[in-house]
C-alpha cells in the first residue's frame, strides 16, 4: 500500500476517530529513505525516485469547469513534509510577494493539514513564485495567521518560475514547485512527530484572478460554491 492513493467509500462510517461522509481518499505518506538532511533540490530528487504521483483533478462546481493538469508527490523525512507539484495550465499569474497575502488569487497550490484529525487545520497556500500564506484554526472565519518571520525562516519553497512577480507569462504552461514543511511550523502542535501519524488533509489548485478562475481538489467537496475550508471533506493521510 506504500505511496498509493486508495479510494474507500464511507457512508457515515467512523474511521480512525473521524466521521467520514461521501467518497474519501486515503493517502499513505512514504518515509523517504535517506541519511542526513537534504537541501530542497535533493528533496525534489528523492521524491521523484521514491514516491508515486497523485492527481489534483476533482471538479466540484459546475460553474468552474476548467481543469488544468495538476499532480504532486509527497513524502516525509527528518520530521519534515516534502511535496513536489507539477502544473500545466493555460494562464499563470503571480502578483503577490508579501507573506500571508491573498495568494489564492494568483495561480496557487494549497495543502490543508489537520494533524490530529480534530477539525483544527493549517492552510498552506503558495503562489507560483513561492509566496506563502499560512494560518490555523477550525474554519474559514476562525483563522490565526502564523508569524511571517517564522514562515520565512522555517518553510523552504522553490518554484521553476523563480520569485519575481508577474501578471501573466505568455506562452508558459508548465511549472513545478517543491515545498518543505518542518514540524516546527505547526506551532499549535508543539512536539508533533510525523512518523506513524494519522491525519486528515486535502490538496487544492486554484486561481481566483487568473484569466480562467478554477478550483480543483484532491478529495471531493460537497458544497454549493467553492470553499476549501471544509475539514469535513478532507481525506485521510497516513504517515509511515
Amino acid at each position: 500500500m506504500n505511496g498509493k492513493t486508495i479510494t474507500i467509500l464511507f457512508l457515515g462510517v467512523l474511521f480512525l476517530g473521524c466521521i467520514q461522509e461521501n467518497n474519501t481518499k486515503v493517502l499513505v505518506v512514504k518515509e523517504i529513505e535517506y541519511q542526513g538532511s537534504a537541501d530542497i533540490e535533493k528533496a525534489a530528487q528523492l521524491l521523484e525516485q521514491q514516491t508515486e504521483l497523485h492527481k489534483i483533478n476533482t471538479l466540484n462546481w459546475e460553474a468552474f469547469p476548467y481543469l488544468p493538469d495538476v499532480a504532486f508527490r509527497i513524502g516525509h523525512h527528518n520530521n519534515e513534509i516534502w511535496i513536489k507539484y507539477y502544473i500545466d495550465e493555460a494562464h499563470v499569474l503571480a502578483r503577490r510577494t508579501e507573506t500571508n497575502s491573498a495568494t489564492h488569487k494568483d495561480s496557487c497550490l494549497e495543502f490543508f493539514l489537520d494533524p490530529k484529525g480534530d477539525g483544527n487545520y493549517y492552510n498552506f497556500e503558495v503562489n507560483a513564485i513561492g509566496t506563502v500564506h499560512l494560518a490555523y484554526g477550525p474554519g474559514i472565519g476562525k483563522r490565526t495567521f502564523i508569524d511571517p518571520s517564522l514562515i520565512k525562516e522555517k518553510i523552504r519553497v522553490e518554484s521553476s518560475l523563480g520569485d519575481t512577480p508577474f501578471d501573466e507569462l505568455p506562452g508558459v504552461r508548465k511549472w513545478e514547485m517543491t515545498l518543505i514543511i518542518p514540524s516546527e511550523i505547526l506551532v499549535y502542535d508543539s512536539g508533533i512527530q510525523f512518523s506513524q501519524l494519522q491525519s486528515r488533509a486535502n490538496f487544492f489548485k486554484c486561481g481566483d484572478e487568473s484569466a480562467v478562475p478554477h478550483y480543483l481538489s484532491w478529495n471531493s467537496i460537497a458544497t454549493d460554491r467553492p470553499n476549501f475550508h471544509t475539514p469535513q471533506f478532507f481525506g485521510r493521510i497516513l504517515f509511515e
